[in-house]
């Protein structure tokens, strides 16, 4: 049986998150704080480790059930390459990295993150462009609150806005 994109995937996030999880554990302890710098690295990296796995998982549970529906071992290839999707993918984080010293963090991770929405599916329905506005708005309120005032990590302010 081989693992198809989804699983090959997984192994590298796995890979990766397995290599760089001891360098985090070794980062160095703060004997006044108690969350030291590799606080957060290790809980990302666990994370990532977990979901890597599961994907694997997933992967190999959907390529054994797409064998049996075929009748024989080896599942069909992929179809349908969406060359232009990631290409989308590409502008638009590059326009995210280009406007934010000038927009500033909140301004320009709203237009982001509601660009992004709009490239993966845009909403047909009242209901589902409010959900589209809640989930611009909301993400970038979650990450300001929880970055800059609850970590007291200084987000970037605009040059264009200053806010």
């Amino acid at each position: 049986m081989r693992l198809g994109r989804d699983g090959i995937a997984g192994l590298i996030g796995l890979a990766v998150s397995l290599s760089l999880l001891p360098q985090a554990f070794g980062l160095p302890k703060l004997p006044i704080v108690p969350v030291g710098p590799g606080f957060y690295p290790v809980i990302v990296l666990v994370f990532l480790a977990v979901t890597s796995a599961v994907l694997v998982v997933q992967d190999v549970v959907a390529q054994r059930q797409a064998a049996e529906r075929a009748g024989r071992e080896e599942a069909p290839a992929a179809s349908g390459r969406a060359y232009g999707l990631v290409g989308g993918a590409f502008v638009v984080v590059g326009a995210y990295v280009g406007l934010l010293p000038y927009l500033g963090y909140r301004i320009a991770t709203t237009l982001f993150v509601a660009a992004f929405q709009l490239l993966l599916e845009r909403p047909s329905t009242l209901r589902q462009w409010i959900i589209f506005a809640v989930i611009a708005f909301g993400t970038t309120a979650v990450t300001y609150v929880l970055f800059e005032q609850y970590l007291s990590v200084l987000l970037p302010r605009g040059r264009w806005t200053d806010w």
